[in-house]
């Protein structure tokens, strides 16, 4: 069974410490400006982090952005408790696991640990709305799509199983030749440009609509 946490005095868990003070700095930032309440909490890895725009993007729903660059599902795993309970979200969006793969996680990993993330949410938000964003395609890790693809079919059965809504953004973001398209992405080919934070905005616009959210 995937649990990050199995060793929370050492061992296993040294690897997580490299993101203890981006963490921490979310405590610092909620004691100087509380976050809202009811918001929608948007957690995950640098495609969420550098969603500068989230706040204009949902003008009419409270958002939170605790997305940590770089980082893997595990370590929203380990420090699920500080990412989701002081909050009480009204709904949860998540986008991660492209970090998983190009560390060399194979997609079967890749869904257990989206498991354990679902898993460790529920602990602390319940059964709110819940949606996990595909991995996209990259324009930078183009050997990896065969991965990516298999890594979205094993999550989005597991989120059908759990009770999470898994919203395609992959499909949209490839071109006619099935390759990443390159005008979703800034120039390191990695990251969203503002057209394509635009096109996730939609997708996500649109499920918070269907939830009754917006």
């Amino acid at each position: 069974m995937f649990d990050p946490r199995s060793s929370p005095s050492g061992g296993e868990a040294a690897e997580f410490v490299e993101w203890q003070s981006e963490i921490s700095a979310f405590a610092a930032i909620d004691r100087l400006n509380p976050a809202p309440p009811d918001a929608v909490l948007f957690v995950g890895s640098s495609s969420i982090r550098l969603w500068h725009t989230l706040a204009a993007d949902f003008p009419d729903v409270p958002t939170i952005n605790r997305g940590f660059g770089g980082s893997e599902i595990a370590d929203s795993v380990y420090f699920a408790e500080q990412l989701i309970k002081p909050y009480r979200p009204r709904a949860i969006v998540m986008y991660a696991g492209g970090n998983d793969l190009a560390d060399g996680k194979s997609p079967g990993q890749v869904r257990d640990a989206f498991g354990a993330f679902v898993t460790q949410a529920r602990r602390w938000a319940s059964e709110v709305p819940f949606a996990y964003l595909s991995i996209k395609p990259n324009l930078s890790r183009r050997r990896q799509l065969p991965q990516i693809r298999q890594a979205n079919a094993l999550i989005r059965t597991c989120a059908q199983e759990r009770g999470v809504d898994y919203l395609d953004v992959h499909t949209p973001m490839l071109g006619a030749d099935g390759e990443a398209d390159p005008r979703w992405f800034d120039d390191d080919g990695l990251h969203l440009n503002a057209a394509g934070y635009a096109l996730w905005t939609g997708v996500v616009r649109d499920w918070l609509s269907k939830r009754g959210l917006s």
